[in-house]
């Protein structure tokens, strides 16, 4: 009797810990709520951590991912995988065995908030084995240096050299890429910097090979405005909760976290903020720039006066290469062809939406593939055994995308 107590009490700790209110259109809300569940265990102990001052948190984050996730290089019946530099940046390269003789060339940067994650994790290596075989196209993912030891523009130029060094004539010679066919990508905090890549190098005369397609997959953009309409409605939805987010990019500018009240308030984006120009803040003025059905009944947070020393303490708040979204209309209309994926259900899904309209208005052909029941991070879910619809259907999209396109 008393085991079968205890049992019950465990299982009714267990759901209480597991279940979360989530939105009725969400993909899969059981299976959310377990790998959410399983997400805030981690940042819970290394929280912990952090506190007790036995490490950093992102370290033990890091830690777990290594063990749980990152994979050696294997090569398969179709696909010759190796692990290599480009640019002096550490890259895993994926290079079909079979098919044409010049193949498609993507460069690919991970998501993790500028913190976390790996090229080389178990969901990225498949992600890119699929798009090596399915494409018949060398995909080279890099693993750019992480936060807290490396922090802006560390990030932006390690993508840079990379994406460089990806289209110099001895690497698309040595892996025999058609220089006409090559794209820049990434998701999250890679799909930002494969968007600030894309408008340096889309603006450098010298160089004889350009990105033909950058594919954004979910990017964060923009760090001025956390009161958008999609932070408001998903600010509590797994996997990436508006705090978090404010959290990560105040490690990638290298600022003090003590900020992120600030930062999350909009104080730092007050009207009293000198250096923010009226024309810096109708680039992030979501209330004109979406569509009524992403706005809803959501009202815009705009500050008269706030904190003017976060600006002058955090200036690559305003550079456009930590925020793309930022960037002049003539930068933009010298950029390839544009992929933005976006789901309903995320807290960043104004910002893809926003820069998709301003390529369109710089005159860039720009496909947005928004899902109705997508969270962030869906796409990387799209293999066992956290698999979900939405994951597959991201993933398999994205990919014939590029088939389209590329």
């Amino acid at each position: 009797m008393r085991l079968r107590l205890a049992g019950a009490v465990l299982l009714s700790a267990a759901a209480y810990y597991i279940y979360l209110p989530l939105p009725s259109g969400v993909s899969e809300p059981w299976k959310l709520m377990l790998l959410d569940a399983l997400f805030r265990s981690f940042m819970q102990a290394s929280d912990v951590a952090h506190a007790l001052g036995l490490c950093h948190r992102v370290h033990l984050l890091n830690q777990v991912v290594s063990w749980v996730e990152v994979i050696e290089a294997q090569s398969c019946s179709a696909v010759h995988v190796t692990d290599s530099m480009l640019g002096g940046v550490p890259t895993r390269v994926f290079q079909p065995k079979e098919g044409k003789k010049l193949k498609r060339g993507v460069i690919y940067f991970h998501g993790g908030g500028w913190a976390l994650g790996s090229g080389r994790m178990r969901s990225y290596d498949r992600l890119c084995r699929k798009m090596a075989e399915d494409l018949d196209a060398v995909i080279m993912s890099v693993d750019y240096r992480l936060a807290p030891e490396a922090v802006f523009p560390d990030q932006y130029y390690d993508a840079l050299a990379a994406s460089q060094a990806f289209l110099s004539r001895e690497v698309l010679e040595r892996y025999s890429i058609d220089p006409e066919r090559v794209c820049v990508s990434g998701d999250s905090a890679g799909g930002n910097l494969a968007a600030a890549v894309a408008q340096e190098l889309s603006s450098d005369d010298t160089l004889t090979v350009k990105f033909k397609t950058q594919a954004l997959i979910y990017p964060v953009l923009q760090a001025l405005d956390f009161y958008t309409s999609s932070y408001q409605q998903n600010q509590a939805v797994p996997i990436l909760y508006r705090p978090v987010m404010a959290r990560y990019w105040l490690q990638y500018l290298g600022a003090d976290s003590s900020l992120e009240p600030l930062l999350l308030a909009n104080n730092h984006s007050s009207l009293d903020q000198p250096t923010i120009s009226a024309k810096t803040r109708s680039k992030v003025d979501w209330t004109t720039l979406l569509p009524g059905n992403h706005k809803k009944h959501f009202k815009a947070v705009i500050k008269e006066t706030g904190s003017p020393g976060v600006m002058r303490e955090v200036p690559a708040l305003m550079d456009v290469r930590a925020a793309p979204l930022l960037a002049e209309q003539g930068v933009l209309a010298r950029t390839p062809k544009a992929y933005v994926m976006t789901c309903e259900f995320d807290v960043l899904r104004d910002d893809g939406l926003m820069y998709a309209k301003h390529l369109q208005d710089a005159g860039v052909m720009v496909t947005i593939d928004h899902y109705e029941d997508g969270f962030h991070g869906c796409m990387v879910f799209a293999f066992l055994p956290m698999m979900f619809s939405v994951g597959q259907r991201s993933m398999n999209n994205y990919i014939l995308w590029l088939d389209q396109n590329l």
